[in-house]
């Protein structure tokens, strides 16, 4: 017997074609991680290049504590914005470093033209371990936030957790946190990752009830490999549904399979969000830029401006 709900399924699969109700009236922006090798740099500015045309509201990379990461990461965010268009997102957390490091850091953004920063705690940057504040260092992104907001007018994005962070004892305190960072000054919260739509509507409705009006935009994660994405959720606790695990299998050596099937899976929780009203949306691009491409042309996203500037002689 065919079920009722199957019977709407089926009609609404057939009224029109899968996304032909999205208008092209999203907007989105992406996460690059700074490169570690003259190929891996290609990659990136490759990806930087495929993107850009699509008008996204920002473009962040993420940041190492100390040393040659933090280097990479300033260089690539000052490159692009020198370079390109877009604005640029420099992410800064608390790890390994006093205030006036930190602060130093944010100095040196600011003089490099970014005006935006994607303040986070950080992890531990010993595996398996609780986070512990640095001496003379931010105890956590409240505070960085605030810190932030002393030295400049920065716009500053900070991180929510649909899934409820793993260092929280419960989602109460998790919102309560979320709250806590918005109220120091951050302008948006962007999610740790998920998988299906309907815990980021859950999560919504949860801040929504929690008193919380700020903006809060759902991060898509393309996956490239299904075993790394099952690492990755299981460390930030993130439920990794079977049905995913059943439309992976056997794709392990076939790589364009794979690829077509990460991108109908991203498509599709991003044509749901946007039934579910939600405009923006950030991807995780890991330096790669087709799948995001593709899944920004599904919701109707079209090039706009020119990838880069052209450089003077």
């Amino acid at each position: 017997m065919v079920s009722v709900k199957d019977m709407q399924e089926a009609r609404y699969a057939l009224d029109a074609p899968l996304f032909a109700d999205v208008a092209g009236d999203a907007r989105v922006s992406f996460e690059f991680f700074p490169p570690k090798t003259q190929k891996m740099e290609e990659t990136l500015w490759e990806s930087v290049q495929t993107l850009s045309p699509l008008g996204p509201r920002f473009v962040s990379v993420t940041y190492g504590a100390g040393g040659t990461t933090r280097e990479r990461t300033h260089a690539t965010v000052a490159r692009i914005a020198r370079d390109t268009d877009i604005p640029a997102a420099a992410h800064l957390t608390c790890v390994e470093a006093t205030r006036e490091e930190i602060d130093a850091v944010a100095n040196d953004y600011w003089d490099a033209g970014v005006r935006h920063i994607v303040a986070l705690r950080g992890d531990s940057p010993v595996a398996g371990t609780k986070f512990q504040s640095p001496v003379g260092g931010y105890e956590n992104a409240a505070a960085l936030v605030a810190g932030l907001r002393k030295l400049h007018p920065f716009e500053i994005s900070v991180a929510a957790y649909p899934e409820c962070h793993p260092d929280s004892p419960d989602a109460v305190a998790d919102l309560d946190n979320l709250k806590r960072k918005l109220d120091a000054g951050a302008s948006r919260a962007i999610t740790q990752f998920f998988h299906e739509a309907e815990t980021f509507f859950r999560y919504r409705d949860a801040v929504a009830k929690a008193g919380i009006d700020a903006e809060i935009v759902p991060g898509i994660m393309p996956i490239m490999n299904f075993a790394s994405v099952q690492r990755m959720s299981a460390m930030c606790g993130t439920v990794v549904p079977d049905w995913m695990g059943t439309l992976f299998e056997g794709l392990d050596d076939r790589p364009a399979a794979r690829q077509l099937v990460s991108a109908t899976i991203a498509a599709e929780l991003c044509r749901r969000l946007y039934a579910g009203g939600v405009r923006d949306f950030h991807f995780y691009t890991l330096n790669r830029a087709e799948l995001s491409f593709a899944i920004c042309h599904l919701l109707g996203i079209r090039a706009k401006t020119p990838a880069l500037r052209e450089q003077a002689a």
